[in-house]
């Protein structure tokens, strides 16, 4: 049975998360009862092979979808209670979130694109947001492409210029998943060290990855395989 509220002073707490899936053959069950407690400033990296429920997993925690078993308390909020209107406002104070395809606005600058992220969560001031997204794009060391499109810098920029609007609304939480799947190994590098900076700060990051290469520089790893939590032994860690 599913307790009401973990007393653990976990800043993240996961109690029986399970999630399935209808589809014509029966359920299909991503997520088999996850039990996990994460704490404030913590880098943890989620683990495993594709299709493995990592993804699943992060959406769950986002409030993006639906639990169909569990609880997830995040600094003392009930996510899974939350109805849709009231998920969307607490993401927009709570996580950022990167991708990794970017999904920034092709027809909108570096710097437009960061204050967007403020206009959804009603935070935009002019002056005092454009301000913030310039000191955002010179932490990730792109300031001076603040007034380019997207599709005029490379990748490993673009993916700068995405942890810097995750950054905009200054969330406790970072998720990001799969940011360095798209990016050759040395850019790879780049963005991971920018999270190691981040976390240095304070910040708390959970990184959805199917590849171990950076497993040792997590505070922790959470390796997940056919839905369930499992040991690094079930891993080829190179």
């Amino acid at each position: 049975m599913v307790q009401a509220r973990p007393d653990t002073g976990a800043f993240i707490s996961l109690r029986g998360v399970v999630k399935a899936y209808k589809t014509p053959a029966g359920d299909f069950f991503a997520l088999k009862g996850i039990d996990v407690d994460i704490q404030r400033g913590e880098f943890v990296g989620i683990l495993g092979k594709s299709g493995a429920g990592k993804s699943t997993l992060v959406n769950m925690m986002a409030a993006v979808d639906h639990l169909t078993e569990g609880e997830i308390w995040i600094d003392g909020v009930a996510v899974h209670k939350l109805n849709e209107n009231q998920a969307a406002a607490w993401r927009g104070r709570t996580l950022g979130v990167i991708y990794q395809s970017f999904q920034l606005m092709p027809t909108l600058s570096l710097m437009d694109n960061v204050m967007l992220a403020m206009d959804f969560s009603r935070t935009y001031r002019p002056r005092r947001s454009q301000e913030r997204a310039l000191s955002l794009l010179r932490q990730v060391e792109i300031e001076e492409h603040a007034y380019k499109l997207p599709g005029t810098i490379s990748g490993g920029q673009q993916q700068r210029v995405a942890i810097a609007r995750a950054l905009a609304n200054d969330p406790p939480i970072l998720l990001a998943d799969e940011p360095t799947g798209r990016l050759d190994t040395i850019t790879a590098e780049t963005i991971f060290s920018i999270f190691e900076a981040l976390v240095a700060q304070g910040q708390t990051i959970l990184m959805v990855s199917h590849d171990p290469s950076f497993y040792s520089r997590y505070s922790r790893v959470l390796w997940i395989a056919d839905g369930r939590l499992t040991d690094q032994s079930q891993f080829e860690v190179g």
